[in-house]
């Protein structure tokens, strides 16, 4: 279930860095990583709680484009949670909804991140399990 097709960025890299990496990938979330160890996540939500609306805009001030310059550890979401590769959806999603994140970073046996489940990965499995393959009547 989980995208095994990781993006990381480095907690010194720039806002700027960070929101060139969403726009090509098309991604939620990135891993924030410091020395091949996972130190946070950034979500696009992070992301955009941390923008001007006037970026790009004729009512640009300098200090909205200086908000492009900040560092993604001052806006990242510090010590994730976390889960095993080996555990199942029933635990991801207490997970999720006890710590109430939309992603959780899936660490293989080394400790280092192998894959990436969000929610909208969560219900995709879920919905799985539950409906037949060939169903369309809805």
């Amino acid at each position: 279930m989980m995208s095994t097709e990781l993006v990381a960025i480095g907690p010194d890299d720039s806002v700027a860095a960070a929101q060139r990496l969403f726009d090509r990938y098309g991604f939620h979330h990135l891993l924030v990583m410091h020395e091949r160890r996972l130190v946070g996540v950034v979500s696009d939500r992070d992301l955009l709680r941390n923008l001007s609306p006037f970026i790009d805009k004729l009512a640009e001030r300098p200090q909205d484009v200086a908000l492009l310059q900040r560092r993604v550890h001052q806006i990242m979401a510090r010590h994730p949670i976390v889960i095993e590769e080996e555990a199942t959806l029933d635990a991801a999603a207490c997970l999720m909804q006890m710590h109430d994140v939309s992603c959780l970073p899936v660490l293989g046996m080394t400790g280092r991140p192998v894959g990436i489940l969000t929610r909208s990965d969560l219900l995709r499995g879920l919905a799985a399990c539950v409906l037949p393959a060939n169903d369309s009547g809805w």
